[in-house]
């Protein structure tokens, strides 16, 4: 009822406010008239530098981020906005009111994999009719050119607000948050937030980022059948598209029984190569970001799958096929994890996804990303990992070298002041009455801010492409966006 009683009280609210709407809608339109072109070119501009964070170098010094940033300042001098370069972080800001509103972005970028492209993923393809193919087009940098036009729009419209807009670009986003932990301590919480970097309608809830990794390194008798070479994934926070291994020592009737099994896998595209060294065995599945491992199809689970029931000598690639296939197998959801497995009413389900492995020599780590609802205690989690990975170590006469567990808090704010108001305006653009607030896998920087929810930039009920080998964003989204990230910045300005 509670609910109720505050959702009709925005509503009236927002419909007692008429004459402002329609201003809106005007300044709406002209934004989107007006600077649509010059998003996409800014865009293109900022998707030509390759911003993957690299151990070797801290982003503030890494050339291609510098050349980045200075695209930024250049752009912010242009539409007469104040800039600041902070390092990892920068700020452009419109306004010297003493209130802000923070609009959450980052400018770092996944790595992508040129093979898997049409053409450079660090260039615009427009190949496909309506869409904007690269790295970073959804996942972040279309929402920052977005945000800038829309304030560029209100600017030129010479509208008053209450509050400074800060737009907060932050270039380590994706690798390490430390340097933003940093920085919040002495940032000055602003009076609103909103991160650009999920979905829509309105995110008021993110599940905690987790990872489980178990390092094998064991060596045997290699006079039996076993499996050497497994390799798998890009990164920790993607839904691996592709994996391999070489198998060794496999009769006649085990390959035939391999491949009639493949057959029956046809989510994923299996291919057998006789090799001088063996039968090498390659699985193709569909990329995603591993905050919605229901999006892609992981090659890793169905590699391992193919040898569910195939005795492998306990070396480090066989006893990591037996791990995946025995505590993770196809379920998306650690149901098969000991007693890890549980969801939230409201955010759902624990997801559970091996994503990449890494191999030092003979040790294999297997990185399995996992995303945790609210409504289980860390170390109540913790502990039923340790038991179910202690479990199978006794089970399978194995000994882990290590295993590295990182427990994510989730976020859950169901008293945003602003979260209502954001839904408004998407259910006033979008004509979707039924729009509510949602839960999402993925993990955004709103975790560091008082008050912060996500704004877009993705539709719901359609795949989300960031991380994937197929990043886009169509057009149609960019103008929506711009339109719902003026009205956002209009009415939370004055708000």
């Amino acid at each position: 009822m509670k609910k109720l009683v505050l959702l009709c009280s925005a509503l009236f609210a927002f419909n007692t406010h008429a004459q402002l709407h329609e201003n809106i809608d005007s300044v709406a339109d002209y934004a989107v008239n007006t600077y649509q072109k010059a998003q996409v070119h800014t865009l293109t501009n900022l998707v030509a530098f390759p911003t993957v964070n690299k151990d070797s170098i801290p982003a503030p010094q890494n050339p291609d981020f510098i050349n980045f940033k200075s695209v930024l300042k250049m752009k912010a001098a242009e539409l007469g906005f104040d800039y600041q370069d902070l390092g990892y972080t920068v700020l452009i800001g419109m306004g010297k009111q003493a209130d802000k509103v923070t609009v959450v972005t980052h400018g770092d970028v996944q790595p992508a994999n040129a093979s898997k492209w049409k053409q450079s993923p660090f260039i615009i393809d427009t190949s496909e009719p309506g869409k904007l193919v690269g790295r970073g087009t959804e996942d972040d940098k279309g929402a920052i050119a977005t945000a800038l036009y829309a304030m560029k729009a209100i600017k030129d419209k010479g509208i008053e607000l209450d509050n400074r807009i800060e737009l907060m670009i932050y270039l380590a986003e994706e690798s390490d948050w430390g340097p933003l932990t940093e920085f919040m301590k002495t940032y000055e919480q602003p009076k609103y937030a909103v991160t650009i970097d999920a979905s829509y309608p309105v995110v008021v809830a993110e599940k905690g980022w987790s990872l489980i990794a178990p390092t094998f390194n064991a060596t045997s008798k290699q006079t039996g059948v076993y499996v050497s070479d497994v390799a798998g994934g890009a990164f920790k926070s993607q839904i691996p598209e592709d994996a391999s291994l070489v198998l060794h020592n496999a009769s006649e009737s085990l390959v035939d029984s391999l491949k009639a099994k493949a057959k029956t896998l046809s989510d994923v595209e299996f291919s057998f190569k006789e090799q001088d060294e063996g039968l090498k065995i390659t699985v193709k599945g569909m990329s995603a970001h591993s905050s919605e491992p229901e999006s892609g199809v992981n090659a890793i689970a169905h590699l391992s799958e193919l040898f569910k029931d195939i005795a492998l000598e306990n070396n480090s690639d066989g006893q990591l096929i037996k791990f995946v296939n025995q505590l993770i197998g196809l379920d998306i959801h650690g149901k098969q994890f000991g007693d890890i497995a549980y969801e939230h009413e409201f955010m759902g389900p624990m997801s559970v996804a091996p994503t990449v492995i890494e191999r030092d020599g003979n040790a294999l780590t297997l990185a399995i990303n996992a995303r945790r609802p609210v409504g289980k205690d860390e170390s109540v989690l913790k502990q039923q990992i340790n038991s179910a990975i202690n479990e199978w170590e006794t089970a399978n006469k194995v000994t882990l070298t290590e295993v590295e567990t990182i427990i994510g808090t989730p976020m859950l704010l169901d008293n945003a002041p602003h979260a209502q108001k954001l839904l408004d305006i998407f259910k006033h653009f979008t004509g979707d009455q039924k729009a509510d607030f949602v839960s999402i896998g993925g993990g955004t920087n709103a975790k560091l801010f008082d008050n912060a929810v996500s704004f877009g930039p993705s539709m719901p009920g359609k795949r989300y492409t960031g991380h994937s080998e197929h990043e886009f964003i169509t057009l149609e989204q960019l103008e929506l966006n711009l339109r719902m990230y003026t009205a956002m910045m209009i009415e939370l300005g004055n708000m």
